[in-house]
């Protein structure tokens, strides 16, 4: 019973991770670049003045891959890096018009699926959800850890 069990529980894995790639790969094939960099793209049109540490940690990823998403950002003229005439030491994140227009036609959610089912979640059953996947990331390899910081439309 315990395996039969554990063999439906993984469905339920493969349906999320399914739908999240089906998104992303909808995503990449209407934009032409990767769900994750649309994503930064949105989060710096939501968010004036944004600079590199915020828009990372807004987005949950570690700051290097923050970096070496925005940089093909910055290649493709989707994004320009802009200083701050008061403080010239702080770089500021605008949207090009391009970026704009390539935001106009991404499928929604650009954020990707599952962080808008997460988000209308009842806290009691995601405080659950949350304990539940613990359980069952602390019994993965330790390597896989790190994994936590980078988009799930890269991994």
């Amino acid at each position: 019973m315990p395996k039969a069990l554990a063999l439906e529980t993984l469905k339920q894995f493969r349906i999320i991770y399914g739908a999240a790639r089906q998104h992303f790969n909808e995503i990449e094939a209407t934009c032409g670049i990767s769900g994750s960099q649309v994503w930064l793209l949105s989060e710096i049109a939501s968010n004036p003045d944004l600079g590199v540490t915020q828009l990372a940690e807004n987005l949950s990823i570690h700051q290097t891959t923050c970096s070496l998403l925005l940089k093909k950002l910055v290649l493709k003229d989707f994004v320009v890096k802009t200083k701050l005439t008061e403080d010239h030491r702080k770089v500021v994140l605008v949207v090009t018009a391009s970026g704009r227009a390539l935001l106009d036609k991404a499928p929604k959610p650009v954020d990707g699926i599952l962080p808008e089912v997460l988000a209308t979640m009842k806290m009691t059953d995601l405080n659950n959800l949350k304990t539940s996947l613990e359980k069952v990331t602390s019994k993965l390899d330790s390597k896989t850890s790190d994994l936590a910081n980078h988009p799930l439309a890269d991994l």
